[in-house]
């Protein structure tokens, strides 16, 4: 296949129907039938792009050397899949071995790669590196404030997470010893009960000994062991 003269529309490669019939070694009015016989199946955009008016009398200006009779009012140019459109209709060898030189050379628009210097891949590499090395200083940085972050909503929860049945009969444990240990009167421990479940209630902000923040239960002990109740009557 002879190398074909690009043509670029709208940022696309396409190909008028006399590049696509020489591609596929056939005359141009195989071409067009296909296309008459079949429109249904084509799409506007999709498979062709039709140039009329303005637009067409700028491409004839931008691609003289295409050929284009001056006295014709459309212009049909095709993209790849309406190159592939056509290559099924025709369903020669030919058109399909064609059909894949196009889509390989001509329609896939192919990057020049230009091999860097050993100066540029150094530099490359380093500015890498350094982009490695910040973008690791800046998750290190997100994850210590993750961690003061869950750090505080942890000494929020531990606030406000009150005695377990078993730590709740400890401090009744604690009570009982301690009005025990300092009365020997049946009749008026009961006042002595009250009076310290009174004031433990007072001391630690809550409506029971129950509610009592567990980060405070040593405190709560401590208390009850060194309380002295203020009248014994």
């Amino acid at each position: 296949m002879n190398p074909l003269q690009i043509i670029v529309h709208d940022n696309r490669r396409l190909l008028t129907t006399n590049q696509l019939s020489e591609s596929y070694g056939v005359e141009d009015k195989l071409i067009q039938q296909n296309f008459n016989n079949n429109k249904s199946r084509y799409t506007e955009g999709k498979h062709f792009v039709l140039l009329q008016g303005g637009e067409l009398r700028s491409f004839k200006r931008n691609f003289e050397n295409l050929g284009v009779a001056p006295n014709i009012n459309k212009l049909y140019l095709w993209t790849e899949k309406g190159a592939w459109l056509h290559a099924k209709s025709l369903n020669t060898d030919a058109a399909w071995d064609a059909y894949e030189t196009l889509v390989d050379e001509y329609y896939t628009v192919k990057e020049t790669v230009v091999p860097l210097s050993k100066d540029q891949a150094l530099v490359t590499v380093l500015r890498t590196t350094a982009n490695l090395v910040e973008d690791t200083q800046a998750i290190k940085i997100e994850q210590h404030e993750i961690r003061k972050e869950l750090s505080l909503i942890n000494e929020k929860v531990e606030e406000q997470i009150t005695l377990t049945s078993g730590e709740q009969r400890a401090v009744q444990k604690e009570v009982a010893i301690k009005v025990y240990e300092i009365e020997d009167d049946a009749t008026i421990r009961p006042k002595l009960f009250r009076e310290l479940h009174r004031e433990i209630k007072d001391r630690f902000a809550v409506a029971s000994y129950k509610d009592v923040r567990r980060q405070e239960l040593q405190t709560v002990i401590n208390y009850i062991r060194s309380w002295v109740p203020r009248k014994v009557s």
